[in-house]
């Protein structure tokens, strides 16, 4: 059996590890995508911090099992050295933070930390890049349950992976139409090579859409007659990805790890490598640009992003479209010349990507029906995690298997269905 993924970012490509690992023979699965420059999106250019507990009742499950399986996988390839796998300690030096109960955080331009369960009291873990004048931050989660990691080496890792057992990648190429057999299942998709404008034909009897923000157009091109919809749309965020001199600390600084940091056995555990600091995340406020700055450090690579100023950029046809705002650019600036004091940094890149979002606040994950048992036979929907893909990757891409193979679920996502 067939099986076509279209879009091989963090949520394509994390579907097709897993289906690749279980029953589905690797050669059969197919990814198609159509940027020319691969995870050009927010696969590439997101912060990649991941949560386990910060979801709404919704997506809690999808969070938790999504989080233990970015440790689990970079325990067993040495995510630490390869993507930047590391325990992360998330801080606020916002003036309020709330319960958990907004869902609408991102759409209202405030930051992630509102959805954080409790916050502690302040102790040592102040970020060593942050400028003198400011505080010591509150502490959300001394990475117990928070983690960094470098989405596109990650994503990088994943294909590369996927690829040597036999999946087959299509790229740059669309899905330009599809036929169905007498039950109204997919049976193949035809494909246009957009840099030899060959076409061609996959067979297909299984059809997973994972296209990110562009996810509901493909649905449309697909099936133009379908009466399902699919309510996923763009939100747009610029970046900054930037270097300081006092990130990474020098090894001097650097405390070796505590008996907590290792695993029950006593033995160094994979998210705290021996003689390595603590990566942050910051989230603040920025008053004089009326948004919510979020900061994140990574490690090996010693960068620094910072990310929070999301505007209604339209959504170009490909992600390589991209036009970047320089006054966005000016305003992220703007905070990190306040946050790291002026002339402490270097700027490596800029950067402007689309979310996937939903109206509800959490991702799809689930047959192309609605709950009347309306839609398209044989098609599977993997989208709308908003600013949580990277974190919820690897869970959807799980679950998202297990469905496709007709598995019981290792989790309850019924409330992730259209």
């Amino acid at each position: 059996m067939a099986t076509v993924i279209i879009g091989a970012g963090i949520i394509g490509t994390s579907t097709a590890y897993y289906l690749s690992q279980s029953q589905t023979p690797p050669s059969s699965i197919h990814l198609i995508e159509s940027s020319p420059q691969l995870f050009a999106s927010a696969s590439g250019y997101a912060a990649g911090f991941l949560a386990r507990d910060w979801f709404t009742p919704a997506s809690a499950l999808l969070g938790r099992l999504s989080f233990d399986l970015h440790k689990q996988l970079a325990k067993e390839h040495n995510g630490y050295e390869r993507w930047g796998y590391s325990r992360s300690t998330a801080t606020s030096l916002a003036e309020t933070i709330g319960g958990g109960e907004d869902q609408d955080w991102l759409g209202e331009g405030a930051s992630r930390a509102k959805a954080a369960k409790r916050i502690a009291e302040n102790d040592d873990s102040r970020p060593v890049w942050l400028a003198p004048r400011h505080g010591k931050p509150d502490i959300i989660d001394r990475g117990d349950g928070t983690a960094q990691v470098d989405p596109f080496e990650l994503c990088c890792f994943l294909l590369s992976e996927c690829k040597s057992r036999g999946v087959r990648l299509h790229q740059p190429a669309k899905a330009t139409s599809l036929t169905r057999d007498l039950s109204g299942a997919p049976s193949c998709v035809h494909v246009k090579d957009t840099n030899t404008s060959e076409e061609y034909v996959i067979p297909c009897t299984r059809l997973i859409l994972a296209a990110g923000a562009w996810t509901s157009q493909v649905f449309k091109d697909l099936f133009p007659t379908s009466t399902l919809q699919i309510p996923v749309s763009s939100l747009a965020g610029h970046s900054l990805l930037l270097r300081s001199p006092h990130w990474p600390p020098p090894s001097s600084d650097i405390i070796p790890p505590t008996v907590d940091s290792k695993d029950h056995g006593g033995n160094q555990s994979v998210d705290s490598p021996k003689f390595r600091p603590p990566c942050h995340a910051l989230f603040t406020s920025d008053p004089v640009a009326s948004y919510s700055p979020e900061l994140f450090t990574r490690l090996p690579s010693g960068h620094i992003y910072i990310a929070g100023l999301n505007g209604p950029y339209p959504l170009p046809s490909l992600p390589t479209e991209r036009v970047i705002d320089p006054k966005a650019i000016e305003i992220l600036k703007g905070t990190a010349e306040r946050l790291l004091g002026k002339a402490e940094f270097e700027i490596e890149r800029e950067a402007l990507c689309w979310r996937p979002v939903t109206g509800r606040g959490v991702p799809i994950v689930g047959p192309a029906k609605n709950k009347k048992g309306e839609g398209e036979q044989g098609v599977w929907v993997a989208a709308g995690h908003g600013p949580w893909g990277i974190s919820m990757s690897l869970g959807t891409g799980w679950v998202v298997a297990e469905m496709v193979e007709g598995r019981e679920t290792a989790i309850d996502v019924n409330r992730l269905q259209l």
